[in-house]
C-alpha cells in the first residue's frame, strides 16, 4: 500500500511559477517510476511528466521546456517545478505510481493560471 499526498497548488498569473510536491508514504518508492498527470474541467486526465529510478525524465510536448520533474529519494518525494505557466495549464494535478502492478493516485492539487 502506497499513499501519495500532493501539495503546492494555487492561483498564479500567466508567466508565473509553482512547485508541486508529492510525498509518498507506506513504501519506499525510489526504485519506481513516478509520474504527474493533470485533468482540466471537462477533459480527460492527461500525462504531464515522469521520472525513472535513475532520474531520467520524460515530458509531454505541451510542457517540455517549461516544467521540470525531480525526486528526492531520501524524502520519498517527487517534485514538479512549473515555470512560464499558461492559462491552459489550469487543472487538478495528480501524482501517480505503478507499484507492484497496482496504480496509486494522490488526491490532487488545484493549479489555476489566471490574471
Amino acid at each position: 500500500q502506497v499513499q501519495l499526498v500532493e501539495s503546492g497548488g494555487g492561483l498564479v498569473q500567466p508567466g508565473g511559477a509553482l512547485r508541486l510536491s508529492c510525498a509518498a508514504s507506506g513504501r519506499t518508492v525510489s526504485s519506481y517510476v513516478m509520474s504527474w498527470f493533470r485533468q482540466a474541467p471537462g477533459k480527460e486526465r492527461e500525462f504531464v511528466a515522469k521520472i525513472y529510478w535513475n532520474s531520467n525524465t520524460y515530458y509531454a510536448d505541451s510542457v517540455r521546456g517549461r516544467f521540470t520533474i525531480s525526486r528526492d529519494n531520501a524524502k520519498n518525494t517527487v517534485y514538479l517545478q512549473m515555470n512560464n505557466l499558461k492559462p491552459g495549464d489550469t487543472a487538478v494535478y495528480y501524482c501517480h505510481i505503478l507499484y507492484r502492478a497496482r496504480d496509486y493516485w494522490g488526491q490532487g492539487t488545484q493549479v489555476t493560471v489566471s490574471s
